[in-house]
């Protein structure tokens, strides 16, 4: 009797930890600022690039699923960047770091317009290395609401 009660409290322990492991955390675009950017040449290119040092707050949320408001900005059919500005103040066109736009890959196709304010989440990724990609991820991302 002792050793069911055990191989049951194992399996409530273990139930509770993966529930927690898929829970989604809310963020913020102060979140993401702990970062720093260092100009770097980048040889496939032949250009300069910021590669970015993450800080400890950010790597903790690697692989971890998040929740983020944001404006979009549609870059193609398939691809949507989320701002924490509309698109006339953002990375791209004013003065905002890189920083503050997000990458979202989303599991179904979705359609929106350009500073649209939308809630997602998803898995976070933090990308340092390919200049191809936005430093921040959101992998799996799904439309939470429209705001």
């Amino acid at each position: 009797m002792l050793k069911i009660k055990f191989v049951l409290f194992l399996i409530v322990i273990s139930i509770q930890g993966y529930s927690q492991d898929i829970s989604t955390q809310k963020i913020t675009w102060a979140t993401l600022r702990d970062v720093k950017f260092t100009k770097k040449f980048n040889k496939e290119y032949e250009l300069d690039f910021l590669y970015p040092t993450f800080g400890a707050s950010l790597q903790k949320l690697e692989g971890k699923f998040v929740e983020i408001k944001g404006y979009v900005i549609p870059v193609s059919q398939n691809l949507y960047v989320l701002s924490a500005k509309p698109m006339a103040a953002c990375f791209f066109c004013g003065g905002s770091g890189p920083e503050s736009i997000l990458q979202l890959n989303f599991t179904t196709k979705n359609r929106f317009k350009t500073d649209q304010i939308i809630t997602v989440k998803g898995k976070f990724r933090l990308n340092s290395d390919n200049v191809d990609d936005l430093n921040y991820i959101l992998d799996d991302a799904s439309l939470i609401q429209f705001n």
